[in-house]
């Protein structure tokens, strides 16, 4: 589904302006005709693209300074007059890096995959300079074709559950889009939302932690990113809601200051093209690839357990079932065929009420294998995020070489303090690990 901010309603050069149907995001312009917004070639002038500003190498906060400078940039959107994109370098030595490469990329150019692609075809090996990154790969399980009436029961069983799950789920995004909403916590804004300046932090995770959990628990990696997350959003409004009752009461510190039957969904964004995972540069820009450049992702309602589990692992267990549940489930291509055909007051009623219903967005993307460079400079690490939707929280993940880093987008004026939900799900990872390792040992 298109995300709710600035929307432009055509994504490929009109009949008028162009023979061919390929995909002319990164040298086209926006204009308008007959009432409706068009790509046209153009010449791209990167005069008009690279910002580099002069900045004093000896200030007193660099990583505030990156901080606050990704901040401004969320207030004024990119120029329609010109390619929706632009590039600003900061040459300012951070804790984690030399200097600093801000992408500012409308999303209308492409998803997450598609720039990913695009990043990768334009960086090399540190290993290997002559070298283009490995691809990520995505295993998919192949299904036995040994035969036999117990199989075929299985499969039968197989589709009548895939069939019943898709059709409770439509009809819970359904409902989620007229009526049903999440609780009101201190991780939501009061109605109306809107879009407003919006802050990004990040964390950075050991990969390897994350794989030594997956292998022992038997899950897969978006699972224990899931069961991190719903732990430290569980630490973090637990601590809120403590603070609430010191304010209110006076009351003594309480060990779960939760509510009960805290209802909290994310809408986990779903690659929905027939081939998986990130897909070479060259491979998606053929007019055949089953891995098209573009827009091709759809969303799913994902349910989090809010809660304080003696256990950490159960937070795990928790997420693994309800990620094998929504694997057997077509909910992200529905909610993507109604987005394309559905017609254009549906979708923008969709639009307008969906992001109040829920509590954040969610989304865990495989970045390169192995250390790679950008035109000769090393690459410390790979950090996404996303501003224009009107939700307070929005959570991406994506993982480098043997590193993964948490990306939190968020409303400063409704969740002041993102460090404290950073550490939040830093700690959680490492409560985690150490209840596995007692696990085994």
């Amino acid at each position: 589904m298109k995300k709710p901010m600035e929307r432009l309603r055509a994504i490929r050069v009109s009949k008028d302006d162009s023979e061919d149907s390929q995909p002319l995001s990164p040298v086209a312009r926006v204009v308008e005709k007959d009432g409706e917004m068009r790509w046209v070639r153009t010449e791209v002038n990167l005069d008009n693209h690279v910002r580099f500003p002069v900045l004093d190498p000896k200030m007193e906060s660099p990583d505030k300074f990156v901080e606050d400078y990704a901040s401004n940039l969320t207030k004024t959107p990119i120029s329609k007059s010109i390619p929706l994109w632009d590039v600003h370098l900061l040459n300012v030595k951070t804790s984690e890096a030399e200097s600093t490469g801000l992408f500012r990329i409308h999303h209308s150019l492409g998803d997450g995959i598609s720039l990913m692609s695009l990043i990768l075809s334009c960086t090399r090996k540190v290993s290997d300079p002559e070298a283009c990154p490995t691809i990520p790969t995505i295993k998919r399980r192949n299904p036995s074709n040994s035969g036999g009436f117990w199989e075929f029961l299985l499969k039968l069983w197989w589709l009548v559950l895939l069939c019943w799950n898709t059709i409770v789920d439509g009809l819970i995004f359904l409902g989620t889009i007229f009526f049903l909403e999440d609780t009101k916590t201190p991780l939501r804004g009061s109605l109306p939302l809107e879009a407003t300046q919006r802050r990004f932090v990040h964390r950075t995770i050991s990969l390897n932690d994350v794989k030594f959990l997956k292998n022992v628990m038997g899950t897969t990696i978006n699972d224990v990113m899931v069961a991190i997350t719903q732990a430290g959003l569980s630490s973090y409004l637990n601590r809120k809601y403590d603070d609430d009752k010191k304010d209110n009461k006076g009351a003594e510190e309480n060990n779960n200051n939760l509510p009960n039957n805290i209802r909290l969904r994310a809408a986990l964004m779903v690659n929905v093209r027939p081939s998986a995972g990130i897909q070479a540069f060259d491979d998606m820009m053929k007019r055949d690839s089953e891995a098209r450049w573009g827009n091709q992702i759809a969303c799913v309602l994902l349910p989090f357990t809010i809660a304080l589990h003696d256990d950490p692992l159960d937070y795990v267990r928790n997420a693994k079932v309800v990620g094998d549940r929504k694997k057997a489930t077509l909910e992200a291509k529905l909610n993507y065929l109604v987005a394309i055909f559905s017609p254009k007051y549906f979708i923008d009623k969709i639009m307008s009420k969906f992001p109040s219903r829920i509590t954040l967005w969610f989304s865990n993307l495989p970045g390169p294998e192995e250390k790679i460079s950008y035109f000769g400079h090393p690459v410390t690490f790979i950090a996404f995020g996303v501003y224009g939707q009107p939700n307070a929280l929005i959570i991406h993940v994506v993982s480098y070489a043997n590193k993964m880093k948490i990306t939190l987008s968020v409303d400063d004026n409704i969740i002041a303090d993102p460090h404290q939900l950073c550490d939040d799900l830093q700690n959680s990872l490492v409560l985690m690990k150490h209840a596995v390792r007692n696990l085994i040992f």
